[in-house]
């Protein structure tokens, strides 16, 4: 039985979610979700999203992991190919689908950064490296339903640019 759009999106929120509370590393449970959904991606792109946890290296002053591995899934179908790069190819339609993304990630959390993030979930930032304060961070519900929550609502939107603009 072929899955309905609904079941879809609601399908990749609940594996980001799932994922995210049960394992950790926000971009790769995105991207992992887009690739059980909408068989979009591969186990490459899941290792490759690691280090971006946490703002980049855990460090909470980049962009959103969550973010990047939705942006990682859409680029996957529209970014530029290693062949149009060599070309030196500049035109790309990748940008069209990932301010998108951008766009309903800034509507509802306000930033991109992932300390910023925080500010806005917990009401405080985090040193996710710093082994008290990352222990203070669980604590506070990081992987009950805080950092979880994200990456779903990232998963889910990521799959709805995906089913309505590039997957046709």
């Amino acid at each position: 039985m072929k899955q309905n759009r609904k079941e879809l999106l609601d399908k990749a929120y609940n594996l980001a979610y799932k994922y995210e509370a049960e394992r950790g590393s926000c971009p790769q449970c995105v991207t992992a979700a887009i690739l059980e959904t909408l068989d979009i991606g591969d186990e490459k792109i899941i290792q490759a999203a690691d280090g971006l946890a946490g703002g980049t290296a855990l460090s909470t002053e980049g962009t959103c992991g969550a973010l990047v591995g939705g942006l990682m899934a859409i680029s996957i179908i529209v970014g530029r190919t290693y062949e149009d790069f060599s070309k030196g190819e500049r035109r790309r339609r990748v940008f069209q689908y990932s301010k998108k993304l951008y766009d309903k990630f800034i509507e509802e959390y306000g930033s991109l950064i992932c300390k910023d993030i925080h500010q806005k979930l917990f009401g405080r930032t985090f040193k996710l490296l710093d082994p008290k304060e990352y222990k203070e961070f669980e604590e506070a519900g990081a992987h009950v339903d805080k950092c979880p929550s994200v990456s779903g609502n990232v998963a889910r939107w990521t799959a709805e640019i995906i089913l309505d603009d590039l997957k046709k």
